[in-house]
C-alpha cells in the first residue's frame, strides 16, 4: 500500500527541482556577466568614432584653407584666434569656424586642440571625458593614437 501511495505521488509531481533551478540561474549569470563588458565597452567606442570623425573634419577644413595660405599658422582656428600665434580649442557646442569663414559642428563632448603647428605642417587633438584622445598629424598621414604623434609638429 506505501508502495502504490508513492507511485502516486511521483506520478502527480510536475515542475522543476531545486538543482535544475540553480543551474539555469548559473548558466544565465555566467552570460550576463560575458555580455555586459561588451555592452559597456561600446559607449567608449562610439565616443572615440565621435573623436576620430570630428578630426578628420577639423584637418579637411584647415587644410582648405591652406590651399590659399600656404602656411598652417596664419589659419585661423575659433572665433578669433590664429593656430600659429595663440591656439585654442574648438569644444562641441554651437557652430564654430576654421579658416575664417568655414562653420563646423564639433560633437557634444568633444573638445578638438591644436597642439603643434608650423608652417608646412599642423597637429590636432580630439578629446572626450569618456574615452582615450586621439590625434590627426598632417605630417604622418592622419589619425594616430599615441600622443608622441604630434612631437614632430612643434615648431
Amino acid at each position: 500500500m506505501l508502495a502504490r501511495l508513492r507511485k502516486r505521488i511521483d506520478e502527480n509531481e510536475e515542475g522543476f527541482t531545486l538543482i535544475e533551478l540553480l543551474v539555469v540561474i548559473i548558466i544565465i549569470g555566467i552570460l550576463a556577466a560575458i555580455a555586459i563588458p561588451v555592452f559597456l565597452s561600446q559607449k567608449t567606442k562610439g565616443y572615440e568614432a565621435s573623436e576620430k570623425s570630428d578630426l578628420r573634419t577639423v584637418a579637411q577644413e584647415i587644410e582648405s584653407a591652406n590651399v590659399d595660405a600656404q602656411n598652417y599658422t596664419g589659419i585661423t582656428f575659433g572665433a578669433t584666434k590664429t593656430m600659429g600665434t595663440t591656439p585654442g580649442t574648438l569644444s562641441g557646442t554651437g557652430a564654430l569656424a576654421v579658416g575664417g569663414s568655414t562653420t563646423l559642428h564639433v560633437s557634444n563632448g568633444n573638445s578638438i586642440t591644436v597642439v603643434g603647428v608650423a608652417t608646412d605642417k599642423f597637429c590636432i587633438q580630439a578629446a572626450h571625458t569618456g574615452a582615450a584622445s586621439w590625434y590627426y598629424s598632417s605630417d604622418q598621414g592622419g589619425l594616430l593614437s599615441s600622443s608622441n604623434a604630434c612631437t614632430s609638429a612643434a615648431p
